[in-house]
């Protein structure tokens, strides 16, 4: 199914998670922050946010700095 990643089209698995879409792309879940259609998706969310046709999703890396 195609989605809109970070603001690019994108083809991935049907019936994706949150979670199973960040271990698709190899993204530790415990460094980013998630939005689907603009709505902050929370980390204890990920595992049940499902993921459709169509649906846009933000993924922002926290950086660390200091």
């Amino acid at each position: 199914m195609q989605v809109r990643l970070n603001g690019e089209l994108r083809e991935i698995p049907d019936g994706m998670t949150v979670a199973t879409l960040l271990a698709h792309l190899n993204v530790k879940a415990q460094r980013v922050a998630v939005e689907v259609n603009e709505t902050v998706v929370t980390k204890d969310r990920y595992e049940a946010q499902k993921i459709g046709a169509g649906d846009s999703v933000e993924i922002v890396a926290f950086v660390g700095g200091g």
